[in-house]
């Protein structure tokens, strides 16, 4: 299989790497308009890339896109992808630009349009759901997910990428990665109550914390903390109810359950080899990213149904809207 991954920084690279590791075997171009990342990308995969779309298709047949890039750039490029018969995998957009005409064109084209949703794809996120479908009670949660934006891309100023917009800022993408997976895990969301501010110095058009009342359809409530102020970088989910009480510090080996007959808790092991990369937190772990890989190409091959899609994401995108507003 004949592969195209659109944007060759960070996450560009880390999806080279892990289909690299799903099969060595498929061919990987790249496409990067920096001269810069084409050539580290071409050293550090060995992998031929090109300026743009149509000059790889000049004098490469290819059968699908990873599209990297920055959000707001995805909806013409997934456009472009699927008119040139290409299936899309592409990572999170945070806005709706182009969703009902690219559904659409996929569905016409017979290609597969898939959207990375990485947290469903975590261990610890399918083991708080298989517990919270076994507890016959309501359940809270409090969550609080936080990081001091400059600190997201060391090597890069936080005004300079797609988290310095404030159509794709860093507080609405914690939300789009997070909300996913607690609605998948609780359910939907009925009603939101919202307080928000701006409490930092930082040189940014749009709120840097909130702190979310979240009333899910069946019953079970949450309080959802986001910001990108927290100086320590944090994923702390705390999950109570009269049958369970969980920890979660967004690691690989975080979870911990209280056992209430012997008065201990008790470390949940999940993963029998955990991937992780040096320059990333302890919350970044590589597994939930190639195990969506994995599922894009089952898509593909068997027809398989993805854990997420574009509508899924439109009505999450829409609560977005509604507590940002």
């Amino acid at each position: 299989m004949n592969i195209v991954v659109i944007g060759l920084g960070s996450m560009g690279k880390r999806r080279i790497r892990l289909i690299k590791k799903y099969n060595d075997q498929y061919q990987i171009f790249g496409i990067d308009s920096s001269v810069e990342r084409r050539q580290t990308s071409e050293k550090e995969y060995s992998i031929e890339t090109f300026a743009n779309v149509d000059e790889l298709l000049l004098s490469k047949s290819i059968e699908c896109a990873f599209v990297c890039t920055s959000p707001l750039s995805h909806s013409e490029i997934i456009r472009l992808c699927l008119g040139k018969g290409l299936h899309v995998f592409t990572e999170l957009n945070l806005v709706t630009d182009g969703y009902d005409e690219n559904t659409m064109l996929a569905k016409e084209n017979k290609r597969v349009l898939f959207l990375s949703s990485t947290f469903l794809y975590r261990q610890e996120v399918r083991k708080i759901k298989q517990l919270v479908k076994g507890s016959d009670c309501l359940l809270n949660y409090t969550y609080h997910i936080g990081q001091y934006l400059p600190d997201w891309h060391p090597w890069e100023n936080y005004k300079d990428y797609f988290v310095g917009d404030k159509r794709s800022n860093g507080c609405r993408e914690i939300f789009a990665i997070e909300l996913p997976w607690l609605t998948d895990v609780f359910g939907a969301i009925n009603k939101v109550h919202v307080m928000k501010n701006k409490i930092s110095s930082l040189d940014i058009d749009y709120d840097d914390n909130y702190m979310v009342m979240i009333e899910h359809a069946n019953g079970h409530k949450g309080m959802l903390a986001v910001d990108v102020v927290s100086r320590k970088a944090v994923r702390n989910f705390e999950l109570f109810g009269e049958e369970l009480f969980l920890q979660w510090d967004g690691s690989a080996e975080g979870i911990k359950v209280y056992d209430f007959d012997h008065k201990e808790e008790k470390k949940i092991q999940l993963y029998e080899t955990v991937d992780q990369l040096k320059q990333y937190s302890k919350f970044v772990v590589e597994n939930a990213y190639f195990d969506e890989i994995v599922s894009f190409f089952a898509v593909i091959e068997k027809g398989e149904e993805p854990l997420y899609s574009f509508s899924k994401d439109k009505a999450i995108l829409n609560i977005i809207d509604e507590i940002e507003a």
